[in-house]
C-alpha cells in the first residue's frame, strides 16, 4: 500500500465518504461495505502495534482495498469454473457439465412459472417427473421410473421401500464404500432393512446366496447386487451371473435390485472405452429394481434414477421418503432434456460433454492443446508452453481403470513456480482449475470445450501477467 506521512487512520464514516467506497455502496450492500471498512482498518490498526513507527496507509489504499474486501465478501462460492484437470466426471467441481439443449430447458423453467405438477391436457393436479419416467421407460425398457435427489437416496429409498424390518443378501465383495465416505451397509441400516452377507471378499458364488436364502426363509426381503463401479477385484475372483441370480430371485419370489452407480446408457465401447454395463442390460437380465446416478455417465444434472417392475416402483414411490428425496424442478428440466439426446446416439455422443470428451480424438485434443500453448506463451512474458503426454481420467466412481491418454500442456515460468501459477490460476476470472506434475502446470484440453479454450487463455493471461 502507498504510505503517507500520517500517523492515524481515517474513521469509518469519513472512509466510507471516499468516491471508491461510494461507488461500492451503490452497487452492494451497505452492511457488507461498512463491514469491510472496519474490517480494513482494525487490520490496518493491527499492523501499526506491530511496527514501531510505523507509517498508516492513505486513504486511498484503504478505500480501494475495503472495496475489494467487500467485493470478495460478497461474490457467489458457487461460481463456473473451467475444469482443465483432464478428470471428466471431476466429483468436486460439479461432475457432468450439461449440453447445450439442458442448459436451455433449465432456463426456461426458471424464468416463471413451469408445470410440475400440473396436467395441461386435463387441467389438473399432475404428477412430478413424468417426463423423466417417459424417456427412461422407452430408453431402458423398464414398465416404471422415476428420480430422486442423488444415487445414494435411490438405493436408500429403493431398500426402504421394498425391504424395511427384512433382511437383505448382498455379497461381502460388493460392499463398497461410495462417494463423501458413505458405505452400503449404512445405506442399508439406514433403510431398515438388516443385511446378510454372503460369500468371501473376492469369491461369492450361486449357493452362497442359495443357503442363505434356505436358512433365512421369509424373513429375506430381497437381494441386492452392488456393481463395483468404483474399483475391480482382479485375480481369483468369482461372482454369480446376474441372470441366474435373477433365476433364483424369481423362485424365491422376491425382488433382485441392483445398483448400477454410474448409470450408463449407451454401450461406451463405441468410444473406444471398457464397457459399462447399462441399465437395459441390467433389466434384460432380470433385475427387478435398477438404481444409478444421473449426473455420472447419464451426463445429466443431480439425481438418482429408481427402475423396474411397476408394481415394485409403485411399493417404492408411496413411501414416506419418496418426498424428502424428491428432485426439483430445475433437475428435472434437465434431466428430461438430457434423457431426450440419449434417444439417437450419435447425437447424444457429440452433444452431450461427457460423451464428446471420453470419446474426443488425438487430433482434436491436439489442436485444442497448441492452441492454448500458442494463446498463453503469446500473452504472458516469460512463460513456456510445451504440449506433452498427459493422462485423464473419467472420474466420478466410473471406469476406475479406465486411463485417458492425449496431449496436455505443461506450463513453467522463469519468475514462479508449478504451485504459484496453479494458486494464481484459481484466482482468474472463471477460476481455472489444472494439476501439478512434475514441478510443471498442467492444463489438460480434453475437459475443456472448444469455447473454453480461448477463455481459459484470457483468464490465466489476466492472473500470470507480471507488473
Amino acid at each position: 500500500m502507498p504510505l503517507s506521512s500520517l500517523r492515524t487512520l481515517p474513521s469509518v464514516e469519513k472512509l466510507l465518504g471516499h468516491d471508491a467506497l461510494v461507488t461500492a455502496a451503490r452497487e452492494l450492500p451497505r452492511g457488507m461495505v461498512v463491514a469491510a471498512v472496519r474490517d480494513t482498518l482494525a487490520e490496518a490498526r493491527e499492523a501499526l502495534k506491530r511496527s514501531s513507527g510505523g507509517i498508516a496507509p492513505d486513504s486511498d489504499a484503504l478505500a480501494h482495498a475495503a472495496a475489494t474486501r467487500a467485493r470478495l465478501a460478497t461474490q457467489p462460492l458457487l461460481r463456473r469454473v473451467l475444469n482443465a484437470t483432464g478428470i471428466v466426471l471431476h466429483t468436486n467441481l460439479g461432475r457432468a457439465p450439461l449440453a447445450d439443449s439442458a442448459r436451455r430447458a433449465v432456463a426456461d423453467v426458471a424464468a416463471g412459472y413451469s408445470s410440475l405438477e400440473y396436467d395441461l391436457s386435463s387441467g389438473k393436479r399432475g404428477d412430478r417427473g413424468l417426463g423423466i419416467e417417459r424417456w427412461l421407460t422407452r430408453l431402458t425398457g423398464a414398465e416404471a421410473a422415476f428420480a430422486v435427489n442423488n444415487g445414494a437416496g435411490a438405493i436408500l429409498l429403493a431398500l426402504a421401500g421394498l425391504t424395511a424390518g427384512m433382511k437383505v443378501i448382498v455379497s461381502r465383495g460388493e460392499l463398497v464404500e461410495i462417494g463423501g465416505s458413505f458405505r452400503v451397509p449404512e445405506i442399508m441400516e439406514m433403510s431398515g432393512a438388516t443385511l446378510v452377507e454372503v460369500g468371501a471378499t473376492n469369491r461369492t458364488h450361486l449357493k452362497d446366496y442359495e443357503k442363505a436364502l434356505e436358512r433365512h426363509g421369509r424373513e429375506i426381503g430381497a437381494i441386492l447386487r452392488v456393481h463395483r463401479s468404483n474399483f475391480r477385484m482382479q485375480g481369483f475372483v468369482k461372482q454369480p451371473e446376474l441372470a441366474d441370480l435373477a433365476k433364483l430371485a424369481k423362485k424365491k419370489r422376491i425382488p433382485l435390485i441392483e445398483d448400477l452407480g454410474s448409470g450408463a446408457l449407451t454401450d461406451l465401447g463405441a468410444l473406444g472405452l471398457e464397457r459399462e454395463p447399462t441399465v437395459g442390460d441390467s433389466l434384460k437380465a432380470g433385475a427387478s429394481v435398477v438404481t444409478c446416478s444421473g449426473d455420472k455417465l447419464l451426463g445429466g444434472s443431480q439425481a438418482g434414477l429408481v427402475l423396474g417392475s411397476r408394481a415394485l416402483i409403485a411399493r417404492i414411490r408411496k413411501h414416506p421418503l419418496a418426498r424428502a428425496l424428491r428432485t426439483d424442478k430445475l433437475a428435472l428440466a434437465a434431466l428430461e432434456s438430457t434423457l431426450a439426446l440419449h434417444a439417437d446416439p450419435e447425437r447424444a455422443r457429440n452433444e452431450l460433454p461427457v460423451l464428446a470428451m471420453l470419446g474426443a480424438s488425438e487430433a482434436e485434443l491436439a489442436e485444442r492443446a497448441e492452441r492454448l500453448a500458442f494463446e498463453l506463451s503469446a500473452r504472458v512474458k516469460g512463460l513456456e508452453c510445451t504440449v506433452v503426454r498427459g493422462e485423464g481420467e473419467v472420474g466420478g466412481g466410473s471406469l476406475p481403470l479406465q486411463k485417458l491418454p492425449g496431449p496436455v500442456v505443461a506450463v513453467t515460468h522463469v519468475s514462479r513456480s508449478a504451485s504459484e501459477l496453479e494458486a494464481l490460476a484459481r484466482t482468474a476470472q472463471p477460476p481455472v482449475i489444472g494439476i501439478v506434475r512434475a514441478n510443471r502446470f498442467r492444463l489438460d484440453p480434453r475437459t475443456l470445450s472448444e469455447s473454453e479454450i480461448a477463455m481459459a487463455a484470457t483468464a490465466l493471461a489476466g492472473v500470470w501477467r507480471v507488473g
